[in-house]
């Protein structure tokens, strides 16, 4: 059965989502780090609308659209009086609410000159925005990532903008056959992409099980746990937790360490992925580890190490889209037994775009 929305998108029952689906809005997204956000005003793009982003004197952070209801000039480039955000267009101000307290060329601010905020809720490092129906956004809903403000844990990390559609960075993710190939000196080994995965769903999250036993560890895990001579186990959880964020959780276990060295070494990595548009992403990432808090040298080589295979990630999702979006030709794409994950997360992506969109019935 076949559904049309209002925006000419035409959904199909059993389809997955891809770079054309429409973007899913009623979820919390990464505004950007907390530290980025300012009393100097910044403007990014989420979901197609523009935003403008600052820090009241409390140091709330708040969120309001980038346009100026009267002529479209850019809030970011108007300037703070105390809370209040003046467009440098005409002078109108606005409170941290969006309500238009003064209008300079009128006696009386008309009762429809407010522009629209939106809900903000800041966890550690990060500020979380909600896009969609403010009347969802429900704070618990906000992903977990308690381990990047946990001092039982040191991080790195880094971003990017990418030209690349955020179903195609969730099932890169996802897809850990590539590991070897686009990773190899860093993530990768072809033992780990032969090893047995178990995949399963809880609601809308999908999660991926694998362990590899006796086995060299990669570079990003061995080199600074210094067992890069040993045969490990290696357990990891994989997940994608929600349109705006996947994680990994690794366990790598030595059963022979040596003198004063712990037997096991766990890593998180968390990927935040906030579209601004459907070809076009935000991106942040943290790698983090349980040893070795203030090691310097450890967090360069993290750094550098997780900072060229993200590069790669973004060099490969690039050329895909480009291809994907200039290429004529049809193409049905080849799925094997290891893409399920994928196709499983590109599912639930469909499924909540249509269910926004009105069709609960796919």
């Amino acid at each position: 059965m076949t559904y049309t929305d209002d925006i000419a998108f035409t959904f199909e029952r059993g389809a997955y989502a891809d770079h054309n689906t429409p973007l899913v809005r009623n979820a919390w997204y990464v505004a950007g780090l907390a530290k980025e956000i300012s009393r100097d005003i910044i403007a990014r793009r989420f979901l197609g609308v523009d935003v403008a982003l600052y820090r009241t004197l409390a140091g709330e952070p708040i969120a309001v659209r980038n346009r100026c209801p009267h002529r479209s000039f850019p809030l970011a480039k108007g300037r703070l009086e105390g809370d209040t955000l003046v467009c440098g267009y005409h002078g109108m101000a606005f409170d941290p609410s969006g309500r238009c307290t003064n209008m300079p060329s009128m006696p009386i601010v008309p009762a429809n000159a407010n522009v629209r905020s939106f809900p903000l809720a800041e966890r550690g490092p990060l500020v979380w925005i909600w896009m969609g129906n403010p009347d969802l956004a429900d704070e618990s809903l906000i992903p977990d990532t308690s381990w990047l403000n946990d001092p039982a844990w040191a991080s790195v990390g880094g971003s990017f903008a990418m030209d690349c559609d955020y179903v195609s960075m969730h099932e890169n993710l996802l897809d850990q056959t590539h590991f070897p190939f686009l990773h190899p000196g860093t993530v990768g080994t072809a033992a780990y992409a032969r090893s047995k995965l178990k995949v399963r769903q809880d609601g809308n999250v999908v999660i991926i099980d694998r362990s590899l036993k006796n086995s060299p560890p990669p570079g990003i895990y061995g080199i600074p746990a210094k067992i890069m001579h040993k045969d490990v186990d290696r357990l990891s959880e994989a997940r994608f937790a929600s349109p705006a964020i996947h994680t990994a959780f690794a366990q790598i276990i030595d059963h022979a360490p040596d003198e004063g060295k712990p037997s096991v070494y766990r890593f998180n990595i968390t990927h935040l992925i906030t579209p601004e548009s459907n070809g076009r992403i935000h991106y942040w990432w943290f790698n983090s580890r349980d040893f070795a808090h203030d090691d310097a040298e450890i967090n360069q080589f993290m750094y550098d190490a997780s900072t060229k295979a993200y590069l790669e990630d973004v060099d490969a999702l690039e050329a895909i889209l480009k291809v994907v979006q200039t290429d004529i030709e049809p193409q049905f794409d080849l799925n094997f037994a290891p893409d399920k994950p994928g196709l499983m997360m590109r599912s639930v992506l469909y499924k909540l775009a249509a269910e926004e969109a009105g069709y609960v019935s796919l």
